[in-house]
């Protein structure tokens, strides 16, 4: 009898969970089923595909999956296995705005909150990969090792997984939507190296050069001498063991190094960073680029490559699911602050170009390669972390797919007496 009734109440707290979803998702136009723990669904708008399937694994994870004062509440019932996502996790994300910017009558969200409440509440069972706790003043040198470390020393074989077989963990160049990642990431380092108008036997510096691809690719293809710097100790290992097995190691390098550190006034004939600058914060930028522009010779060029929010964007006075579990301490700025901050450093400003939809199309190959790869990614790492870089991959493919996040290539010109030494049209970039 008792084991009846314990069925029962289970029984009908599933009914009113799909109630619930029902209720919630009335007027948005669903192209993605959610089926319960007991198995029973609630299947897309008749005529659309299944682009995917939300699982919802225990009763518990309701409540905490639609607390509106925790950013974060999506990603971890995802990753901590409280909700399972089969298919296209992109699908899922434009639900976010929506609810964010849902308007609703009093009586319907006393409904919603009557059905939510009456929910079960548990704790979320964690194993795995944890917040990020971090030491020390915000963007301190201490600081910024720890949250880097966060998130680059996971494993050079669990990033090999996903990344091209340069291992570039940076916005690809598609000349043609149908390029291969290969293609694209060497088409990118190439761009890169012609807007910089590299020359043989100039010094180069790469600000967060990852595990050296482009400072490889720079001393193979243009003779130039290359100084990669990162704060990832395992990055700069494997860099070196790369560079040392191409016969490059006379040309080019990476060091363990904060671009604070640098004491090599105007030593650098060309300076280039790629993804480093979402690292930098707002406040740190004056630093960033007084550092970049006393490194420079006169006459050099500087070439930054990093995403910036939409101006339109909404930020969050509490801390989201990136900040938490992803990229501790990340601070992606407006483009017209990097470029008013560049300018009041003494940088001519000499182009700027989005490249936002090809951070799309390279994070879609990067989430298909992992989900392709997926036992082994938890053989390497665990379950938790495969499911952060999933989530956090495609759910960054659909914030630069909408226009919410950008990705800038800026060139910037340290003149020389008023002469910035550079040709009167971008043909060279394209020849």
């Amino acid at each position: 009898m008792a084991s009846s009734a314990a069925y029962s109440q289970h029984d009908r707290i599933a009914e009113k969970a799909l109630t619930f979803f029902e209720e919630l998702l009335r007027d948005y136009p669903r192209d993605f089923a959610v089926r319960l723990w007991d198995g029973s669904r609630l299947d897309p708008e008749p005529g659309r595909p299944t682009r995917c399937t939300l699982g919802i694994n225990r009763p518990g994870a309701l409540r905490r999956l639609f607390q509106p004062a925790n950013h974060a509440a999506l990603g971890e019932a995802y990753i901590y296995g409280d909700v399972d996502i089969q298919g296209d996790v992109e699908a899922l994300f434009p639900l976010v705005p929506y609810l964010l910017n849902l308007k609703m009558g009093k009586a319907r969200q006393l409904r919603l909150a009557a059905l939510l409440w009456g929910m079960p509440s548990t704790a979320t069972r964690r194993t795995g990969r944890t917040p990020v706790k971090l030491e020390g003043e915000l963007h301190s040198r201490k600081r910024d090792r720890q949250a880097v470390a966060y998130h680059y020393n996971v494993s050079n074989d669990f990033f090999r997984l996903f990344l091209d077989r340069r291992m570039v963990y940076s916005c690809a160049y598609f000349e043609s939507p149908d390029l291969t990642l290969e293609e694209a990431q060497e088409r990118k380092l190439d761009y890169i190296c012609r807007k910089l108008r590299l020359k043989a036997g100039e010094q180069l510096l790469d600000i967060g050069c990852g595990w050296g691809a482009l400072v490889m690719h720079a001393a193979a293809h243009y003779g130039v001498r290359s100084l990669g710097i990162t704060l990832s100790e395992p990055q700069a290992e494997l860099a070196n063991q790369l560079i040392r097995e191409a016969g490059l190691q006379d040309l080019c390098g990476v060091e363990v190094r904060d671009y604070r550190e640098l004491d090599q006034p105007e030593s650098f004939d060309k300076l280039v960073s790629v993804g480093m600058i979402e690292h930098v914060g707002e406040t740190m930028l004056p630093t960033y680029f007084e550092q970049a522009f006393k490194l420079l010779k006169p006459g050099g060029v500087f070439m930054n490559h990093g995403i910036a929010r939409a101006v339109w964007t909404e930020t969050h006075d509490r801390p989201t699911f990136i900040d938490r579990y992803v990229f501790p301490d990340g601070d992606m700025v407006p483009i017209g602050i990097v470029l008013r901050q560049a300018a009041l450093c003494g940088f001519e400003i000499r182009d700027v170009e989005n490249l936002r939809e090809h951070y799309t199309l390279t994070l879609r190959h990067w989430v298909k390669n992992l989900e392709d790869r997926a036992s082994r990614a938890r053989q390497i790492t665990d379950e938790s972390t495969y499911r952060t870089w999933r989530l956090y991959m495609a759910g960054s493919a659909y914030f630069f797919d909408t226009g919410r996040l950008n990705l800038y290539q800026t060139v910037l010109a340290k003149p020389r007496e008023g002469k910035s030494g550079l040709p009167l049209t971008r043909a060279d970039w394209y020849s």
